[in-house]
């Protein structure tokens, strides 16, 4: 760590001619602001605020986002009593949906209230400690029927219940079907955050869930009901982390994908206001095991790498925290996302939806935009068309250093907690077997490979840019982007 800290900085400054020939970047409006303070009381203008721990799947033409019930609220000293709210009747699950994966129109919610069957296990238990929303929905469609997994949980307890809905139609209304399963103070798991994925070749589908206490677990489950197989079954443990009595592990995301037959598991690691990262593992069987860019089994007591998202600040912004739990998902045509929670500072309570491109590198390994989604299509560029001066940041996990006894930190995210900027020239000297949007990049005494370069959206300056994304030798992530 401390050896690539001094290559990073070390490069600030590095000397060369640009040669901006080819693409100019123009001036383009951010399809939204990012602090909405002015709307919170409005539910229609919700589209992409207050979003946590979203699951975004496309049925038909439609993108759908379903989504952990946490609304942001100003200081009473800041509302307008005068100013009447338009919140209406609030419910538990949020529902979005687009047609193109940056205007979002808010449905509603799924639930008039928590499902009495969730309620009825967790609350005796639990008591004051039951949480008042539902978390971390996953839905997918099954021969017709719309299947939403819930969670019902305790806050710093294993006290939680997942659940499941249907309906016939991706905005509901939504009835549930029963327990999938269930965890207490005596089970070495936590029944939230729940996945699904199908294995093609066999035909079984499987559930991966599970959090910080004790770990990620994957069980299968009947196609059929959409229960698990074996009933009171939990499954077996698939991921853990180093210190996992104290760090947080949670938010499983697993997704096939059919090219290279691989699947992948992004989990989410550090507490979800701060230094929240997403993390990723691939394996040749959906119930494991998983394996990080190194060899580590993410079932043994390590820190998996690389790391793909984490708190980070360009310049003219305030910056980013809390940029994990994550979900990603395809558009038909090939073309991949991920979405997750950006909690926009100094505020860090105020939650921002975001969506990058993902892209697979040629072995295997996902990277992902340095900036959201703005509708951008793809286009062919040139070497000489990406040279210019970039503004660059390395992807990393900073330590914090107070912490809740189930994971959470106590503070807001500090200064030194953000991955912040440097400058670096990309010219011949540094940019190496350049084709297909994708090169080779120079990087101090390294050779970075199949580093991905495409046009994208600078939110912090209201332009379109080209990018770039990569992972280095040491499973840090690398964004860049164009300025001049």
């Amino acid at each position: 760590m401390k050896q690539l800290l001094a290559i990073f900085t070390g490069m600030v400054l590095i000397s060369g001619c640009s040669n901006n020939s080819g693409f100019v970047p123009q001036d383009s409006p951010n399809p939204w602001t990012d602090d909405y303070k002015e709307v919170w009381d409005d539910v229609s203008k919700w589209g992409t605020y207050n979003v946590h721990d979203p699951c975004t799947r496309k049925f038909g033409d439609t993108y759908y986002t379903y989504c952990t019930d946490v609304v942001w609220f100003p200081p009473k000293s800041e509302i307008d009593t005068t100013k009447a709210p338009k919140l209406g009747k609030m419910g538990v699950c949020q529902i979005r949906k687009s047609k193109d994966l940056v205007h979002w129109d808010f449905v509603g919610w799924a639930f008039d209230s928590i499902p009495e069957e969730a309620w009825n296990y967790v609350f005796p238990i639990s008591g004051k400690n039951t949480a008042n929303n539902i978390w971390a929905p996953y839905v997918l469609e099954h021969n017709g029927i719309f299947r939403m997994y819930y969670c019902l949980s305790t806050f710093g307890k294993k006290v939680s219940y997942i659940g499941l809905a249907e309906s016939d139609n991706p905005s509901g209304p939504w009835q549930p079907k029963g327990c999938v399963v269930k965890t207490c103070d005596t089970t070495a798991m936590n029944a939230i955050d729940p996945t699904i994925v199908d294995d093609p070749e066999t035909g079984k589908q499987w559930m991966i869930y599970g959090s910080f206490f004790g770990g990620l677990y994957v069980v299968e489950l009947d196609k059929s009901t959409g229960l698990t197989k074996t009933p009171g079954d939990l499954g077996k443990m698939i991921a853990h982390r180093a210190n996992y009595q104290n760090d947080n592990l949670e938010a499983p995301e697993v997704i096939y994908n059919p090219v290279n037959k691989k699947y992948y598991l992004f989990v989410s690691y550090g507490p979800l206001v701060t230094t929240y990262n997403v993390r990723v593992c691939i394996s040749d069987k959906p119930d494991g095991p998983y394996i990080d860019m190194f060899g580590n089994d993410a079932s043994k007591e390590v820190n998996t790498l690389p790391i793909l998202t984490a708190p980070y600040r360009f310049e003219n912004h305030a910056g980013w925290a809390g940029l994990a739990h994550c979900t990603v998902f395809d558009d038909g045509n090939g073309n991949y996302f991920m979405a997750s929670q950006g909690r926009l500072q100094p505020d860090c309570m105020r939650l921002n939806f975001h969506i990058r491109r993902l892209f697979f590198r040629k072995d295997g390994w996902p990277v992902v935009s340095p900036e959201r989604y703005a509708g951008e299509e793809n286009i062919e560029l040139s070497e000489n068309q990406i040279y210019g001066e970039y503004e660059i940041i390395s992807i990393q996990d900073r330590s914090i250093s107070e912490q809740h006894d189930d994971g959470q930190s106590k503070d807001g995210l500090k200064e030194d907690e953000v991955n912040k900027t440097i400058k670096l020239i990309l010219n011949k000297d540094n940019v190496q077997a350049f084709a297909n949007n994708s090169f080779n990049l120079k990087f101090g005494d390294e050779i970075i490979n199949d580093v991905k370069v495409f046009i994208g959206h600078d939110w912090e300056n209201q332009k379109t840019t080209i990018l770039f994304t990569c992972i280095d030798n040491h499973g840090f992530s690398l964004w860049g982007k164009k300025i001049k």
